[in-house]
């Protein structure tokens, strides 16, 4: 019989610890990740070889096998294909990858310490001061770092905006979750209201790129690009799977998880700079990309249950299948445009979390 363990788990169904059930689980978890791999791998192929210059799928194979040295597969049958492979559709592709699983990673760690399932990372601010800190760039025209300008003030003003986030919830050595956020939402109505003024500030070209960095692209990605996100968000995501357990123990409620010996607080600040970290890393180059960090972790943890590490595995997959996927239909669904990514995603993750919403609401029997 199974038995929870207790105060159960706040994001999730309670913490099993019936062997059958754990097995079940853990066969479940193992299965859902071999097919997201395996997707993953497929759409990459395919994302990689569509474009104007279409390259196929056993080519794109091709061409990775004989840069390994391995002589199997087709080369590219087209005279610029190699090109294109390697000097933009594999560097774009990448990117997606690795933004796409830092933010569900985010996502989850934020569901995690809130102990909530509609949590996300913008409940820090890190969004919001990534978007001022790119817009002032823009508006007044910095370049003490050259092309890297944006990059960096937006990382800094993300990572500026969650530490002051934190500073002010904090109180008597303690934060508490529902000060967290509230502060969080101020903090994101003051980076709201300096956005605007940039952008009345800015002039017609400036609007159209803070207007574009607001809405997400992976456009002009490349792989110096790629060589700066990747190490950050590894960072992340080894630190993420390091505290995967006392994550698991912190959804038994913050005073079961003190008396079996987790420094809570000391894990809310950790969790919350790993947070800034990944996040910042990704917006850095890629702009706002709304929703992946509330839909992936929520599905996933839907499927698999609420176990922390089984979890961040799914999530971290399923996170680069969305946002792959998502640009591949940026890129192709208008001839000779590039749609904006991040809208992409808000037209999907805005339907679910209207439904997770309603679902938490009748499960809860109210707000009240």
């Amino acid at each position: 019989m199974t038995r929870p363990a207790p105060g159960g788990s706040r994001t999730g169904a309670p913490l099993d610890i019936d062997p059958e059930l754990a097995g079940a689980r853990s066969l479940r978890s193992g299965a859902l990740a071999v097919t997201l791999l395996v997707a993953l791998i497929a759409l990459a192929l395919i994302s990689a070889g569509s474009g104007q210059l279409h390259v196929p799928p056993l080519e794109v194979f091709g061409s990775i096998m004989h840069r390994l040295g391995l002589d199997i597969g087709p080369m590219p049958g087209h005279a610029n294909g190699e090109s294109a492979l390697w000097n933009i559709r594999f560097p774009r592709v990448a990117m997606a990858l690795v933004i796409g699983a830092a933010l569900a990673a985010a996502g989850l760690l934020m569901q995690a310490i809130f102990g909530n399932p509609l949590a996300e990372p913008g409940v820090v601010g890190v969004s919001g001061g990534a978007a001022l800190g790119a817009s002032a760039t823009i508006v007044f025209g910095w370049a003490f770092l050259g092309e890297w300008t944006v990059a960096v003030t937006a990382f800094v003003g993300g990572l500026a905006a969650t530490l002051i986030v934190y500073a002010m919830s904090r109180a008597n050595g303690r934060t508490e979750v529902i000060t967290l956020v509230l502060t969080g939402i101020a903090v994101n109505a003051v980076t709201g209201a300096g956005l605007a003024f940039l952008t009345f500030l800015g002039d017609t070209a400036a609007r159209e790129q803070i207007v574009f960095w607001q809405l997400g692209s992976l456009n002009g990605s490349r792989w110096q690009q790629f060589g700066i996100v990747l190490p950050l968000v590894l960072v992340g995501l080894v630190v993420a799977f390091v505290v995967a357990k006392q994550l698991d123990l912190l959804s038994l409620g913050e005073k079961s998880a003190r008396h079996l010996g987790v420094n809570v607080e000391g894990l809310r600040i950790l969790v919350i700079l790993v947070v800034a970290l990944l996040v910042g890393a990704s917006v850095a180059f890629a702009g706002i990309i709304a929703f992946v960090g509330l839909v992936i972790p929520h599905l996933m943890r839907m499927i698999i249950g609420p176990a922390h590490l089984p979890l961040l595995v799914v999530s971290t997959l399923g996170g680069a299948v969305l946002l792959l996927g998502a640009d591949l239909v940026a890129r192709t669904a208008v001839p000779l445009a590039d749609l904006p990514i991040g809208m992409l995603t808000s037209l999907v993750g805005g339907p679910f979390f209207f439904w997770l919403l309603r679902r938490t609401r009748r499960s809860s029997g109210g707000w009240g």
